[in-house]
């Protein structure tokens, strides 16, 4: 592996612009059967579905996508004929007048789902969580049209828990996903959590330990809801290292755009070369070429993580209500492919601690990759295709 510099990873960041604007051509179709694909507006929901209809694609399946209204920053570049957008809302509060607004906002978006799916009519519709998923879902179910879910956390979401009873099948990137009950048990297909293809092409870079005396390439990462605490917390903990230890630093870092400014700042103070930005087109590159990375747990990283096989500290996101985050990254620790640090039990003595213990063992880092490695699914898009087939009518598993 080489390893990347500063300027190196400022270059590929530039030539990894965001691709030519998707133009859907509704005469490739018009022959093949197609898939509806419904996810909620983040990430973690969108990128298992993009790789799915990424995999549908190339087997000559029509895909269209149904979300909320987020989802329209992500249409560009999700390989589908059509983005269709329907009302949706979160579960918040007690009260009797939020209760029901949302149930008013659901009960619109079913509605339009439902119409939807009639002008479309797709063989199948496929869910990836979030409660944006829940009109298109429910909408399928009444007019009869064959569904399945899937789970990309280690416990089961709210709004998959909610559909579970009411589909013909679940996936699931985990094995024994809790808070599914017996009554579905027999539902249940371990697939994996399906990664983009970018990230199965960089996967095929080994993973190779830094030497002794560096340099060390640390990508530091947390999403919309975690870049904060790694940007008040990071600066801080590797400016406690020796002179020497600090100039052997590498630091690629996603901050949130007000944050950019001053973690940089405090990087060049402490001596440390670092790259920050707020958003990084080519993250999986960056992931590839790291000897250590530090993050959330959210599903769609731990797949990453474990599907090149990169070791990690990772800082599941405090106050998730079903802890799906800590519950990922325990699975994960448990291998032995990444250290999970709880966010309120982290000092910034323990954390620099923890870091430079793994600097200081390459053998270390290079035996959590492995583990890591040894975690992963790359073909978890296969599989996941292949069962949307079965649902679709086109094969069973005896044929396969």
């Amino acid at each position: 592996m080489t390893t990347m510099t500063i300027d190196d990873a400022k270059k590929v960041d530039d030539k990894a612009a965001a691709p030519p604007e998707h133009k859907p051509d509704p005469q490739i179709y018009t022959k093949t059967d197609s898939v509806m694909l419904a996810a909620g507006g983040t990430g973690g929901h969108l990128f298992p579905a993009l790789a799915l209809a990424q995999e549908l694609k190339r087997r000559g399946i029509a895909v269209d996508l149904i979300t909320d209204m987020r989802g329209d920053r992500y249409g560009s570049n999700f390989p589908a004929r059509n983005v269709y957008q329907v009302p949706s809302a979160t579960i918040n509060g007690r009260s009797p007048v939020a209760a029901a607004n949302t149930g008013l906002t659901l009960a619109k978006g079913v509605a339009k789902a439902r119409q939807i799916l009639g002008d479309v009519n797709p063989k199948a519709v496929i869910g990836f969580g979030g409660y944006p998923s829940l009109p298109p879902m429910l909408a399928a179910r009444m007019r009869g049209i064959p569904t399945a879910i899937h789970e990309q956390n280690a416990v089961l979401g709210r709004a998959n828990r909610f559909l579970c009873r009411r589909v013909n099948a679940i996936a699931t990137s985990f094995q024994g996903v809790k808070g599914i009950d017996v009554g579905t048990a027999t539902k249940v297909r371990f697939t994996g959590n399906p990664v983009r293809d970018i990230v199965l092409e960089w996967a095929r870079e080994d993973y190779t330990p830094p030497n002794a005396s560096g340099p060390f390439q640390i990508l530091i990462f947390g999403g919309s809801q975690g870049a904060r605490f790694f940007s008040d917390t990071l600066p801080q903990v590797l400016a406690t290292y020796s002179p020497d230890a600090r100039a052997a630093l590498r630091i690629v870092q996603q901050a949130r755009e007000e944050d950019v400014a001053r973690v940089e700042a405090a990087y060049n103070a402490a001596g440390i070369h670092a790259y920050v930005q707020s958003f990084f087109s080519n993250l999986p590159e960056a992931m590839a070429q790291a000897h250590l990375v530090i993050g959330r747990a959210g599903a769609s990283t731990v797949a990453e993580l474990t599907v090149m096989g990169r070791p990690a500290i990772l800082v599941p996101l405090p106050n998730a209500i079903d802890n799906d985050q800590l519950n990922n990254a325990r699975r994960l620790a448990d291998t032995g492919g990444a250290v999970c640090l709880e966010q309120k039990n982290i000092t910034i003595d323990r954390l620099a601690t923890e870091i430079g213990n793994l600097l200081e063992a390459p053998d270390k880092l290079a035996t959590m990759a492995a583990a890591a490695r040894g975690q992963g699914r790359p073909n978890a898009v296969v599989l996941l295709a292949n069962l949307v087939e079965e649902l679709m009518g086109r094969w069973t598993p005896a044929t396969v």
